[in-house]
């Protein structure tokens, strides 16, 4: 499995705080079964993301694990104003490896049309959108058709491993299923920030997934999908339902 979100690199976010964390949640994720991580910090009002000393951490990090566990470095990039101009100036300083995917995780407490301008613009420049975590931000649950239309927009819908097995409550663990039911989830992430509450675990879910709608989504979204994310390529399975 793949995981494209996870907040692995230490002392950088609310994440890891120390070495000793990262090396343990990567033990986590290699028992469970994840072969190559995607390390992306926040990029929002608390947190700044400052790509090259990133990238100077992440590579002491995986020096420290050696072959078994991959890394690669994008970013959870909150889309405020400030970040969607600088993305806009330059998207590279927040995409995923050397592709062209970014992380994008909305405010919980607004969702403007401007919003969908702004994903249209990107889009259009290149970038290709991935809306983490839509069954836990508070507007998408009174909203969820507004999911699909983010999906229609180009957008990938990526959502957390430990939502379908019922870590953030009935309402967001219903709410994945619904955009299962949809065809509208594309990649299933850890959104990992510790070693034990919020482990970098995808396996449980997967199997609810096979379980209940089958291998090859299940596949698609641990595997397939998430080594599109990583080398830059197309997705093999993306669908879009309309709103």
């Amino acid at each position: 499995m793949i995981d494209v979100h996870c907040h692995l690199l230490p002392k950088v976010d609310d994440g890891s705080k120390s070495w000793e964390m990262s090396l343990e949640m990567c033990e986590v994720a290699k028992r469970d079964g994840v072969t190559h991580i995607v390390c992306t910090p926040h990029a929002n009002d608390e947190y700044r993301y400052d790509r090259a000393s990133h990238a100077k951490t992440l590579a002491e990090l995986q020096e420290k694990i050696g072959n078994g566990l991959k890394l690669s470095l994008g970013c959870d990039f909150h889309f405020s104003f400030d970040n969607i101009q600088a993305a806009i100036a330059d998207p590279k300083d927040f995409l995923i490896g050397e592709g062209d995917y970014l992380l994008v995780e909305l405010s919980d407490f607004a969702l403007s049309p401007a919003v969908f301008t702004a994903i249209e613009k990107l889009v259009a420049m290149g970038v290709h959108p991935i809306l983490t975590h839509p069954e836990r931000n508070m507007m998408l649950q009174r909203h969820a058709n507004d999911v699909l239309r983010f999906a229609q927009k180009g957008c990938a819908i990526q959502i957390t491993a430990n939502s379908l097995t019922g870590h953030w409550g009935e309402g967001p663990r219903k709410m994945c299923h619904w955009l299962l039911e949809q065809k509208a989830v594309h990649i299933i992430a850890s959104d990992a920030h510790d070693p034990k509450f919020r482990p970098p675990v995808m396996s449980q879910a997967r199997e609810i997934v096979a379980r209940t709608y089958g291998n090859e989504v299940a596949e698609a979204c641990t595997q397939g999908n998430p080594a599109a994310v990583v080398s830059g390529e197309p997705l093999p399975w993306f669908t879009a339902r309309r709103a």
